[in-house]
């Protein structure tokens, strides 16, 4: 499983997901106190949805081409040659 990967997304994540969240309610006309708390409470919840949805994909061993979680996993895309008759 790709912990580490994951571990530091989620790192890289919250911050700015809290920032922009508090950002958001302050600039709505809300106290600090109320944005902070309002930042906190929905950064969490939303990487624990994104969090736990990647985690169930990868179990289910489904492809994501965001996640790019599974190893071997290559484009999926169609790749036929053109080929003109003369």
């Amino acid at each position: 499983m790709p912990i580490k990967k994951w571990f530091i997304q989620y790192l890289l994540g919250f911050p700015i997901l809290f920032a922009l969240l508090s950002g958001i309610q302050y600039l709505k006309g809300r106290s600090w106190d109320y944005a902070l708390s309002f930042g906190l409470l929905w950064s969490l919840i939303s990487l624990a949805i994104f969090a736990s949805t990647r985690l169930y994909y990868y179990r289910k061993g489904m492809y994501c081409k965001v996640c790019n979680d599974l190893p071997g996993q290559g484009s999926t895309e169609d790749k036929t040659e053109l080929t003109s008759k003369e």
